[in-house]
């Protein structure tokens, strides 16, 4: 139970370490009034990709850039605007094809992005965005867990519940 606690706290450790800045950002705080899927926000969602990522990576003790995983993940679904609103009526069912470019133009406009970092943003809907393929381990982990997370968040089924924790424990 001990070791569990201990691989938790690790993995919320470096969420604080290479992505704090992302964390405490104005423009990324804002994403919690956004809902992404069923009642979940887009900085939820965000949050739980990131942890999700990385405990993949340890679980399968891949050998990833712990950075650019966290910053990628973090800024993964970067959009900044509820894709629900009647604004981007006509555009809703095309979110999916369109928000990865609209979240990395977001990301460079604000942070300096790795070009690892960049192809996590750009290819987490692959195979949807099938012109943007993910490049490195890093791009396939956070896709995987987007994938993973999205379900259960949509399905409703919160086989994730320690995550939902993050956010109080990450700030």
């Amino acid at each position: 139970m001990s070791k569990n606690r201990n691989h938790r706290q690790d993995i919320r450790k470096d969420i604080r370490k290479y992505g704090g800045d992302i964390l405490r950002s104005d423009n990324f705080k804002s994403s919690a009034k956004n809902i992404q899927h069923s009642n979940v926000s887009v900085m939820k969602h965000s949050m739980k990709v990131a942890y999700a990522s990385m405990w993949i990576t340890r679980k399968l003790r891949l050998k990833c850039n712990k950075e650019d995983l966290v910053r990628g993940a973090l800024l993964h679904d970067y959009f900044l605007y509820d894709w629900h609103d009647d604004d981007h009526r006509g555009l809703k069912n095309l979110h999916g094809f369109y928000h990865p470019g609209v979240a990395l133009k977001n990301a460079m406009a604000e942070y300096t992005l790795t070009e690892r970092q960049k192809n996590i943003i750009s290819s987490h809907m692959w195979p949807l965005t099938f012109r943007h393929i993910p490049k490195c381990k890093e791009a396939w982990v956070v896709t995987a867990a987007d994938k993973y997370v999205s379900t259960m968040e949509s399905l409703r089924l919160n086989k994730l519940t320690k995550t939902e924790r993050i956010r109080s424990r990450i700030k």
